[in-house]
């Protein structure tokens, strides 16, 4: 009986950092959020920074011997790529964390609901079940919404890599094929 009294004692531990952890995570992705549409924004005027900071990288390279500008380019294209996966990686992990984190912070206090509900509590077991449904429907939303801000990072990414890409073939056969 021993383990019930410790594993009871843990997940009451992990309730309340598991709720800050969802609360943290929800109000990082209405950030996000915001700063998706400002990118929207500016990406409707034609702006792209990242593509705009690796293709001038890109014409500052052109400066390089001939023999090392493959090389150089190679290595801003795979700095571009690899700044893109960490930008990405950010919200997919809270496309997985954020369910999660909601059904931790679902099952704690169903826990005490059935306690509740064993004693004839009704109002622990009424007040236990809001938490655990209000949980789910955070964590819910917070992968939802990290899920959707991550299609459309992922489709700007693509096209934005794919212009640093032609950039820099074409930086490379302007300096193989001299006018």
């Amino acid at each position: 009986m021993w383990q019930k009294t410790v594993l009871t004692g843990v997940s009451d531990l992990l309730f309340g950092p598991v709720s800050l952890l969802l609360l943290a995570t929800a109000a990082w992705i209405v950030i996000q959020a915001g700063l998706l549409i400002r990118s929207g924004v500016q990406r409707a005027r034609g702006v792209a920074p990242a593509r705009a900071r690796f293709t001038a990288a890109i014409d500052q390279a052109r400066g390089s011997a001939p023999q090392d500008l493959d090389i150089v380019l190679e290595s801003l294209v795979q700095r571009a790529e690899a700044e893109a996966s960490r930008m990405l990686n950010s919200i997919r992990f809270a496309v997985r964390v954020g369910p999660s984190l909601g059904l931790m912070a679902t099952l704690i206090p169903m826990s005490a609901a059935l306690s509740g509900l064993a004693n004839g509590d009704l109002p622990s077991l009424a007040n236990n079940m809001v938490i655990a449904f209000s949980s789910t429907v955070v964590g819910i939303a917070v992968g939802v919404a990290a899920y959707m801000l991550s299609l459309v990072r992922e489709a700007w990414v693509r096209s934005d890599l794919d212009a640093v890409r032609l950039h820099a073939e074409r930086a490379l056969r302007t300096v193989e094929t001299p006018a």
